[in-house]
């Protein structure tokens, strides 16, 4: 007889446990689904603004930069960058700076930023004398993105520049010896051409048809 009431009653908690987990379910399903629709909105709006963003930016040529922002080579002001056709780059959206490069171009590949003066410097004083554009190479020295994409895109827009160029026929940058910076031009298709003491070279390949 005990047998027999304790089966009744196990089955009669399990009816209940069933009983009251299927309520429960029916009462957070509709939450769980609306949360997924919320999260899906959210991805997808994100996602439209992200792209609007990368559509409608525009590369400039910027006469000063905020070297406050230059997680690179801050210690540079905007005479160095500026000065012997060097050149500073702005990825711009909605009146907006966000994300920036810095060039030097030169006739060989510097392997310091003491180099890349002297070389920048040769380069422009040659151009001058023989009424050309300065240097074969642009030497990308520092590049910082304040947006999400923003240095993909301006790496992107310089190889294009570069690509149109009638004189420039090398893209090659001055990184430092950080992972990030290696992760940064390897992900984005350059390739290492050596390392040096204190910085690291990469090369994007400048085909042209």
């Amino acid at each position: 007889m005990r047998e027999i009431l304790k089966n009744v009653r196990n089955k009669l908690s399990a009816k209940y446990i069933d009983s009251d987990f299927s309520k429960n379910s029916k009462k957070f399903k509709p939450r769980i689904k609306a949360r997924l629709r919320k999260n899906k909105r959210l991805i997808s709006k994100n996602l439209n603004n992200f792209f609007d963003w990368i559509k409608g930016a525009e590369l400039v040529e910027l006469k000063k930069c905020n070297i406050n922002e230059d997680p690179v080579r801050p210690e540079l002001d905007n005479s160095f960058r500026t000065n012997y056709g060097r050149k500073i780059y702005g990825v711009k959206y909605k009146n907006e700076i966000h994300a920036v490069m810095c060039f030097a171009f030169t006739n060989k590949v510097p392997k310091d930023v003491v180099q890349l003066d002297k070389f920048s410097h040769d380069a422009f004083l040659q151009s001058a004398q023989r009424g050309q554009s300065v240097g074969q190479i642009a030497i990308a020295y520092t590049v910082w993105s304040k947006k999400k994409g923003g240095g993909k895109l301006i790496v992107k827009e310089v190889f294009k520049k570069i690509k149109k160029s009638n004189h420039l026929n090398r893209l090659v940058t001055l990184s430092p010896l950080t992972d990030m910076a290696t992760k940064f031009h390897l992900r984005n298709g350059a390739k290492l051409l050596q390392v040096n003491e204190t910085t690291q070279n990469f090369e994007y390949i400048v085909g042209r048809k």
